[in-house]
């Protein structure tokens, strides 16, 4: 997903904003699932970024949408703002980088586990603690499972990959040995 400079700007701006009312975590939960639904709807999508259709018919459909969700009259104005400027296509971008700037904000690092093994609560807790010692920060995890690892982890935290698994490993070992 491209983080374009446009998508970076208005969720700093709605950012800005949300956080003036004391509303980021409403914000970013309304943003998710807008975001969520252009995702699924495609043809919502479509609709409101079609460059012919008209101008009172896709605010009718948006004022549908927000109607239906029920959102914060913040968020309505902003969506509102992205569809008079032509900017609705962005959503998913800004909805991304929003959450990751309101994790700056609050102190949060999400951090993505990729197991061989399906790991149990007590280990996964144990990562997460070692991950909180290493960064002073907050850390929510999500965990995976692929059994390609053979073995090991891979933990993928604040754009850096730390890739303990076994897979890895012998990968590295053949090349060594091709390479001579």
């Amino acid at each position: 997903m491209s983080n374009s400079a446009i998508a970076i700007r208005y969720a700093k701006a709605l950012l800005a904003i949300a956080e003036e009312n004391k509303q980021v975590n409403v914000c970013g939960d309304e943003l998710a699932t807008v975001a969520g639904l252009f995702k699924r709807e495609d043809l919502l999508r479509l609709l409101l970024d079609s460059p012919t259709l008209a101008w009172t018919k896709k605010t009718a459909i948006l004022s549908d949408v927000v109607a239906t969700l029920n959102l914060s009259e913040q968020l309505v104005k902003f969506l509102q703002l992205l569809l008079a400027k032509g900017r609705i296509s962005y959503l998913p971008q800004i909805e991304a980088n929003y959450k990751r700037f309101a994790d700056e904000l609050s102190g949060v690092i999400r951090a993505k586990i990729t197991a061989a093994n399906k790991l149990d609560k007590e280990r996964v807790e144990k990562i997460r603690k070692g991950l909180e010692q290493q960064t002073g920060k907050t850390v929510v995890l999500s965990v995976e499972h692929n059994k390609a690892l053979i073995g090991g982890l891979r933990a993928e935290m604040a754009g850096r990959l730390f890739d303990g698994s076994v897979s890895t490993q012998l990968k590295r070992i053949a090349d060594t040995l091709t390479k001579g």
